[in-house]
């Protein structure tokens, strides 16, 4: 069946969906209004998801089994944290049935454009880190550009309400799309060929669901298979450019790399606080263009003006203009907790990164600053953290540790930075408790000219709802200094 089904053939269809959380329940909706016959599958039970249940009429939902393929199902619809070695994914290889996630099915329901008579063209952005503010800042050029658009995928708008909005009831289609992709979305779309491509970096996460390093890596390269015109990869990180060597692309479609140095030939790069595309120019042998500066960039950290490059490489690639790159850099605002500046207090600045939940992205967050007091700690989530320490240990002046896996962390200062202070407050204390102690410890160890950065490297789960409630208690610990 595969890519044949078509959206003529999809009344009285038997469709399963996995998973009743926020995904699924798209999937299911929009499946339901397609005419589908849909059964949602979820292996948990309980008075919320029992109230989702309710709310999802001319839908079949089973509660408390996850596990069974529903008799006479035809295609499968996975949400994306359901993992491969689910057996409800074993039932469905046994009988034949394909499995294909939401972006599949956004894909496949793709329409063409009363303008041109094609479907939306897609620019996807995948990577361990920075995928988010990539995406955001592609967009905000794209609307500088004219164009009608969106942060989509994993996200802002639901990746298949965008490719069906303007189709029916008011509103206008989207011209392009521009989509964050993760590995688990990338896993379940076989059948994705975006217009150009961009892996950011690659850093081992999330290999409990993939099984292995190779396998995340692979799902990660999917993004490049079917591209027309760009696969954009990161200079500094090898294993970006090798999934481009593996991808089977459009003929005519080029590799283009993005760093922070000077651009060769088909790179973006930066020459005396410009930003320079060396790609999409005539002679980019002999010729460069100016598409911003360093300062359009914010906030202007290294592995930001990465990011900046990479959604400007795909925006050229679409055929965007400099001025618009430029323009829509400027326009461009990061979500909180995002090497967020909270504030200066006795020469010291306090910078939130609270969503750097994993050691690569901590790592580009203390590249960033000197000298710095470190927050870090939390659940480590398999993590090691002594290439970590080891790199930025001559950044330090001292670490706050707190969270369950903290001695973790405390052990790689050790072997790598044991003349760097190491304060702990007490164990026990969750939420604003321990965060204003934490904050006070930071404090502390602060000298005029430093930075204390909140980059955990770490999730939040252990003491905080998640990562947003961690970095606006860190904010707000930080405004009780002002007082």
């Amino acid at each position: 069946m595969g890519d044949q089904l078509t959206i003529q053939e999809w009344t009285g269809l038997p469709v399963a969906v996995a998973g009743l959380g926020v995904s699924g329940i798209s999937a299911a909706r929009v499946l339901r209004d397609l005419g589908a016959e849909v059964t949602v599958v979820d292996g948990g039970d309980g008075p919320a998801l029992r109230a989702r249940a309710a709310e999802l009429t001319g839908i079949t939902v089973r509660l408390g089994d996850g596990d069974t393929l529903p008799e006479g199902t035809r295609l499968v619809v996975t949400s994306p944290g359901w993992p491969p070695s689910s057996p409800l994914f074993a039932a469905a290889d046994r009988a034949g049935v394909p499995v294909w996630g939401d972006v599949e099915l956004a894909w496949q329901l793709r329409k063409p454009l009363p303008a041109t008579g094609e479907p939306a063209p897609w620019l996807a952005v995948t990577g361990t880190n920075g995928k988010t503010t990539t995406v955001q800042m592609l967009a905000s050029i794209l609307t500088a550009a004219g164009r009608r658009t969106a942060a989509v995928g994993n996200v802002g708008v639901s990746v298949l309400d965008a490719v069906l909005a303007g189709f029916e009831g008011e509103g206008e289609p989207y011209d392009v799309l521009a989509v964050e992709l993760s590995s688990y979305q990338l896993h379940w779309a076989p059948s994705l060929r975006p217009h150009s491509a961009a892996v950011l970096n690659l850093a081992p996460d999330h290999l409990d669901w993939h099984g292995s390093m190779a396998a995340y890596a692979a799902d990660k390269g999917r993004i490049f298979q079917g591209n027309q015109v760009a696969c954009v990869y990161n200079l500094a990180d090898p294993a970006t450019e090798e999934l481009v060597r593996e991808a089977d692309v459009e003929e005519g479609c080029r590799a283009i790399g993005f760093g922070l140095d000077a651009p060769g030939p088909s790179q973006f790069g930066v020459v005396d606080g410009l930003l320079v595309d060396r790609a999409f120019v005539p002679d980019r042998q002999k010729n460069a263009a100016e598409i911003g500066a360093v300062s359009d960039v914010n906030p202007p950290a290294p592995h930001n003006i990465a990011n900046a490059l990479a959604a400007a490489a795909l925006a050229r690639a679409y055929g965007v203009d400099t001025k618009a790159v430029r323009d829509g850099l400027r326009a461009f605002a990061p979500d909180a907790h995002r090497i967020a500046r909270v504030a200066e207090v006795a020469g010291v600045t306090w910078i939130d990164d609270s969503k750097a939940t994993n050691t690569h992205a901590a790592a580009a967050s203390l590249a960033a600053y000197q000298p710095i007091v470190w927050i870090a700690g939390g659940l480590a989530k398999g993590a090691d953290f002594d290439d970590l320490v080891r790199g930025a240990a001559g950044r330090l002046r001292g670490a706050v540790l707190i969270g369950a896996d903290r001695a973790l962390i405390r052990e790689a200062l050790a072997r790598h930075a044991p003349d760097v202070p190491v304060i702990e407050p007490a164990e026990g204390e969750t939420g604003a408790v321990a965060m204003a102690e934490t904050v006070r410890a930071a404090a502390s160890l602060a000298r005029p000219g430093d930075t204390v950065l909140l980059a955990p490297a770490c999730a939040s789960m252990d003491m905080f709802t998640n990562y947003g409630e961690r970095g606006d208690l860190f904010a707000a610990a930080v405004r009780e200094l002002t007082k």
